[in-house]
């Protein structure tokens, strides 16, 4: 019997990379996203419409799945995005948006699973966070803080559902070759008031991000998430690389250093455009 995986964000990046890995090593790979002609085709894969802030769509998701399987092996929560921009500026909509598909259409997609892996005495939930998720940086409150909660929620999910024989782990990746700049300068034209007063830091954040050469592809954290879907001793985290790991829990395990290097990143902003 093929083992069954659900994986959100299926239409780009590393969910449309790991859709491809699942099915090729066997698996009957459900594929959600909202651009449903995006998401790879292929033997093993099944390619739905998902917008996973519809609890409608999430419902139909999970039941496709069910009706024709009768079981859920894996959910991979890839779905998500940055909604990047200065505290003050972004538009509260706009930031309960992010948290809808960052954050609450996964709990919704956990909790409808979670029964039928209870059943079954095997399952596991992947949640895909950000090394942002344990740090932060000028114009990443948002985006940081919905992936902070994830991997809370995602520690709490582990500790109910472990005695079940389940578990929750999170995966967090580093910079990746992928479209998520692009995304994150665009965000920036939404979110910036004319004569912004943190025009400089934008600015700065901007150049940084720009210049930043991203080494790992979208494939490399598709086998990440393979590894944390499937090692029988799963673990709390999952990084791609060591400096990655080491990235997203400097600031956890140093706060004093890391302020005194967002205070000099932000100083040295100021002074550069002066």
């Amino acid at each position: 019997m093929k083992k069954v995986v659900l994986i959100t964000g299926a239409s780009s990046g590393m969910g449309a990379a790991a859709v491809k890995l699942f099915a090729d090593k066997g698996w009957s790979v459900y594929g959600g996203a909202r651009r449903q002609e995006k998401i790879p085709t292929g033997p093993n894969i099944h390619a739905i419409r998902v917008d996973i802030t519809s609890s409608v769509d999430n419902q139909a998701f999970v039941d496709q799945a069910l009706q024709e399987n009768h079981r859920i092996d894996v959910l991979i929560n890839a779905a998500g995005y940055g909604e990047y921009g200065v505290v003050e500026e972004v538009a509260i909509e706009a930031v309960k948006k992010e948290f809808a598909t960052n954050l609450f259409g996964v709990m919704q997609l956990t909790q409808l699973v979670l029964p039928t892996m209870r059943a079954q005495k095997v399952g596991r939930i992947v949640n895909i966070s950000s090394g942002m998720g344990s740090s932060y940086m000028p114009t990443g409150g948002y985006y940081g803080a919905s992936k902070a909660a994830l991997q809370y929620w995602s520690d709490t999910l582990n500790a109910e559902i472990t005695p079940f024989g389940l578990r929750s782990v999170v995966v967090q990746p580093g910079a990746t070759q992928s479209a998520f700049i692009d995304h994150m300068v665009a965000s920036f034209d939404r979110n910036t008031h004319a004569g912004s007063p943190y025009a400089r830091q934008l600015a700065g954040v901007m150049t940084m991000s720009k210049n930043y050469q991203a080494i790992a592809t979208v494939e490399d954290l598709a086998r990440v998430f393979y590894r944390a879907a499937t090692e029988k001793r799963p673990k709390r985290r999952y990084f791609n690389s060591l400096s990655d790991r080491l990235s997203a829990n400097f600031a956890q395990r140093f706060p004093g250093l890391w302020r005194v290097v967002i205070d000099r990143m932000t100083r040295g902003w100021q002074k550069a455009t002066d």
